[in-house]
């Protein structure tokens, strides 16, 4: 599967926004057929940056949402902002 078809958009709410500054962690809406193997690929595909981990739920709309925890070197901030979510 295509990096870019499994990463649909990012998910920006006021939790979100927060994540990023406190956890280090994005959230992006994925394709709902897609497994955590396959998120952490195509976000490494996209960004170049080393993942600790990814979470992912569906909320009540039906849509799949993968929170993914940067390591320590790599910044959620300067991703957010390359995306131009900021």
């Amino acid at each position: 599967m295509d990096s870019y078809s499994i990463m649909v958009r990012p998910h920006v709410t006021e939790k979100t926004m927060n994540l990023i500054d406190k956890n280090n962690e994005i959230a992006f809406v994925v394709l709902r057929e897609s497994n955590k193997k396959e998120i952490r690929k195509a976000f490494k595909q996209m960004f170049e940056e080393e993942i600790e981990s990814v979470n992912t739920h569906i909320n009540s709309k039906g849509l799949k949402i993968a929170f993914i925890k940067l390591s320590e070197e790599g910044k959620a901030e300067d991703i957010a902002v390359r995306m131009g979510v900021f």
